[in-house]
């Protein structure tokens, strides 16, 4: 007769590691994914772009779906809790990576372009429009990841923290919009619509829900401070 051995519990940076060795893995095994399924594209630098635009696209959706996913399930949501903090983390880390290989997609070597003319004028055109809103959602991801810590929590405090942690919000949508100027621009394959469509309405859909509950629910809903 045999005797279970007690399972020793991780410590909490031991599952933290775990956890952002596994998001990383993720990141890595769906840029591989998009890589295969737009396999078209045989411009190495043009094809490595949208492969690690997709898996941005998912990861932070994932992000900001955590919310409305404890709200929906009747529980507790903290201002910030650490498996939504890095999950935000690998979605700023991609969305950053595919921001300095875009920039070197259409014009190699020359990224002020992208931004303004040959002339020096700000571009106007939906191309224009396009980085800009990639360019300012960067800088947000940016910011976004310099707070994402636990000292950032302490220093400026949980409603402070908060409201800063809301401009993933407009980040979001300048992505999106940044990815629509693009589709039209490069005049993309239906899967590359459908993947932007698709997410950003399911994004959509459970904001709104959240939204609802925590409305219907009263005020304060049930985001609770939290680390």
């Amino acid at each position: 007769m045999t005797t279970a051995l007690p399972q020793r519990r991780l410590s909490y940076w031991q599952q933290r590691i775990v956890r952002h060795l596994t998001i990383a893995l993720t990141a890595l095994s769906s840029t591989a994914l998009f890589w295969a399924l737009f396999a078209a594209r045989r411009d190495v630098i043009s094809h490595l772009s949208i492969a690690t635009a997709y898996p941005a696209l998912l990861l932070t959706a994932g992000a900001v779906l955590l919310g409305p996913c404890n709200i929906l399930r009747g529980r507790a949501n903290p201002v910030s809790s650490d498996l939504r903090r890095d999950v935000g983390i690998w979605a700023g880390i991609m969305a950053l990576l595919h921001t300095a290989i875009g920039l070197d997609v259409h014009l190699r070597g020359r990224p002020w372009l992208y931004f303004v003319d040959q002339h020096g004028r700000v571009r106007h055109d939906l191309f224009g429009f396009g980085n800009y809103a990639g360019l300012i959602a960067a800088l947000l991801f940016l910011l976004l990841l310099a707070i994402s810590n636990d000292l950032s929590l302490r220093h400026f405090g949980p409603r402070k923290w908060k409201s800063l942690q809301r401009w993933t919000y407009l980040a979001v949508t300048l992505s999106v919009l940044h990815g629509i100027a693009y589709q039209r621009i490069e005049k993309r394959q239906t899967a590359y619509e459908a993947t932007l469509w698709g997410v950003t309405a399911l994004v959509a859909i459970f904001q709104v829900a959240g939204w609802r509950r925590i409305r219907a629910e009263g005020p304060g809903g049930r985001e609770t401070p939290g680390t």
